[in-house]
């Protein structure tokens, strides 16, 4: 008769799911211990372990002869001097002391051992003599421990140190086992970590700002055709988001600070703070400053004034995007093709400027060159420089003869 092979896997396996559902069930009692006092589970932490496993063993071992992992991989332990009803009575009993209640002890023993400083006394001392004799026993366990385990691996008989002096070994629930392995899980994660190393791949080379573009215009050439009865009966001028914002502001500078607005203000949201925008669209401070003055002024193709900087940052971006439009007007929403730099021209009747005593006596005319894009303005007094050398000549002259004047009087 052929004796039926246990894979040792199966055994090792059994053992695995017996602690990790030790520990599943005690993570409700600890949860619920803590709401108590915080430090009432680590106190009794080996006793709750204890109660579970007593509990376990007593509705699977004792019972059915088989733990709740050896259920499972479809085990059960047997006993040469088994009776009709399993595995007797007796054996159980000491095999349940010897594994679940004399590890408890060994660790209350050792948790006391340090907590009195048994390592830490003289050697003289029945103490340090109890806790070296603590030590030689769990080594020599140890060892015993290894070389049992080594010859599991080698016959696949006995999993532990107590099956193996009981006699009890653990075979296949039914005579005919067929080992039914499902791969499922292992190609499920297979092909989860291969996409994800693909996507980690991908996604640093799509353009999303050039994606979302031509989302968007896929999107107004579906919805062109259900407007195009709307826009015919009557036409509205284009306006941009920013389109109310004065003259004297800048609009990317406007909606960088709205930006920053939002993001403040949904960060305060996330941490229950309660933030109040003072500034809006278009406001100035009560002396009449612009809260978005435009530094370093360019026009653009759609006669707008911007920032050189700002301007000039979402031209470079919408070009580094390959935008095939480019980039739109924050007023006008018209796109913007290109920027000049955008140079005032004064009026000369409005801006004259006299620097003679007598207000509007003097009919020298100042001149203040008007600015054109690429040259520099002029700036010139309203004396003339013919006057200015005669009167030069004149103070010269009358210095001299003050002079000569004095040194007829001293001689």
């Amino acid at each position: 008769m052929t004796r039926t092979r246990v894979l040792r896997v199966g055994q090792l396996d059994s053992e695995t799911l017996d602690h990790e559902l030790v520990s599943l069930l005690q993570q409700p009692i600890q949860s619920a211990l803590s709401q108590i006092s915080t430090s009432i589970h680590r106190t009794f932490q080996p006793e709750i372990t204890l109660f579970i496993q007593l509990v376990l063993y007593r509705f699977s071992v004792w019972n059915y002869g088989a733990s709740y992992g050896a259920k499972l991989q479809g085990l059960r332990y047997v006993h040469p001097k088994g009776i009709a009803s399993g595995i007797p009575r007796k054996i159980l009993l000491i095999h349940g002391t010897l594994t679940i209640i004399l590890p408890y002890v060994h660790s209350r023993i050792r948790a006391y051992g340090l907590s009195r400083a048994w390592p830490d006394a003289p050697s003289s001392d029945r103490r340090r003599k109890a806790w070296e004799w603590l030590v030689s026993l769990e080594s020599s366990y140890s060892a015993i421990a290894l070389v049992s385990f080594i010859t599991f691996l080698w016959n696949g008989r006995f999993r532990s140190i107590t099956d193996r002096l009981f006699n009890m070994r653990l075979v296949p629930a039914q005579r005919l086992v067929t080992r039914d392995v499902s791969y499922e899980f292992m190609n499920r994660q297979m092909v989860w970590h291969v996409f994800t190393e693909f996507l980690l791949f991908f996604l640093p080379l799509i353009n999303r700002r050039k994606l979302q573009r031509r989302v968007n215009r896929i999107t107004s050439i579906l919805s062109s055709p259900f407007s195009s009865t709307a826009s015919s009966t009557s036409k509205i001028k284009a306006r941009g988001r920013f389109h109310s914002l004065s003259e004297n502001q800048c609009a990317i500078c406007a909606e960088n600070a709205t930006l920053s607005l939002n993001n403040l203000a949904s960060a305060a949201d996330a941490a229950g703070v309660f933030t109040h925008s003072t500034s809006q669209e278009g406001e100035e401070d009560p002396e009449g400053v612009p809260l978005h003055p435009i530094n370093t002024p360019y026009i653009t193709s759609c006669g707008h004034i911007y920032c050189y900087h700002c301007i000039a940052d979402r031209m470079l971006r919408t070009a580094d995007d390959g935008s095939e439009e480019g980039w739109e007007c924050l007023r006008c929403a018209e796109v913007v093709t290109s920027a000049d730099r955008y140079l005032v021209e004064f009026n000369e009747a409005e801006f004259d400027f006299d620097f003679s005593p007598s207000r509007g006596s003097d009919d020298g005319t100042g001149y203040f060159g008007r600015g054109t894009r690429g040259s520099e303005f002029e700036f010139s007094s309203d004396l003339d420089l013919e006057s200015e050398s005669n009167l030069s000549e004149s103070m010269m002259s009358t210095e001299y003869t003050s002079i000569s004047g004095l040194s007829s009087s001293e001689d």
